[in-house]
């Protein structure tokens, strides 16, 4: 018998991937870590087969350790007897907690088999939603921007937990990025906020990632010729730039978010 995590994606039911979807419905019992991530899976699994795991909200390693070997010892028995799935938002091995729970499996329970299911990531699920283009022979980073932290360095930066917006902000606008937030985007929980102002996202909210770009970070691509056939033809393009992405901010949530849908 196997113990599958299954990456969920970034937050919307309609998301996750066909072969996660599959996972979830014949397994014997769905373990989630969170609110959040329950509330995807029961779209999915009735809510009678998902049980609920506890973590504390803590920096304190062996408060953590002594936790993870709890959820092990309770995942275990069950993963021997039939399938098992942990699920996570985004992706099990992207700044996920699911690393946890498989390093502690192969510690104290070698013999339960793994298997992960990997999901749309909150990386590239956040730069679709921003029209944010990551060219062949582009470079990006990942960051975390916790506490205000502004971290800076590579040309663009994708940044997870900014929880601290507009001591985030000023840091890097000092380094010289460009920088947009996007808010629980495809999230059914909560209000999805796309801008350039951090402080409309003053207040902590752990799922807020950022995009950092130095002006001077573009690539030049093979196609770049047609934009420039278009322009001389007067037509209106809907370009990769950074002018381009923050017109695009303007439209409405409802539309950013489809039908309501989200580390």
């Amino acid at each position: 018998m196997t113990l599958y995590g299954v990456g969920l994606g970034p937050g919307g039911a309609d998301l996750v991937t066909v072969r996660g979807k599959r996972v979830l419905e014949e397994a014997d019992v769905v373990f989630s870590p969170g609110r959040l991530s329950r509330s995807v899976a029961t779209e999915h699994v009735p809510a009678e087969r998902i049980g609920d795991l506890d973590f504390p909200m803590t920096r304190d390693e062996e408060k953590l350790r002594t936790a993870w070997k709890e959820a092990a010892a309770e995942i275990a028995p069950r993963a021997r007897e039939g399938d098992a799935a942990f699920v996570t938002l985004g992706d099990p091995n992207v700044y996920s907690t699911f690393g946890h729970l498989r390093r502690t499996m192969r510690a104290f329970h070698p013999d339960v088999d793994l298997e992960i299911v990997p999901g749309v990531s909150a990386v590239t699920a956040f730069a679709t939603a921003l029209g944010v283009e990551i060219p062949a022979g582009a470079g990006i980073a990942l960051r975390e921007a916790d506490e205000g932290a502004s971290p800076t360095g590579p040309d663009r930066m994708v940044l997870f937990k900014v929880t601290d917006a507009p001591a985030t902000h000023e840091g890097l606008v000092e380094a010289g990025y460009d920088v947009v937030y996007g808010r629980r985007l495809y999230m059914e929980q909560g209000e999805t906020v796309v801008t350039d102002d951090p402080t409309e996202i003053a207040e902590r909210d752990y799922y807020t990632l950022a995009y950092a770009e130095r002006p001077d970070a573009g690539v030049e691509k093979a196609t770049d010729a047609f934009l420039e056939r278009a322009d001389d033809a007067g037509v209106v393009t809907d370009g990769g730039d950074y002018a381009s992405r923050r017109a695009r901010q303007e439209r409405s949530e409802s539309e950013l978010c489809g039908d309501e849908v989200r580390e």
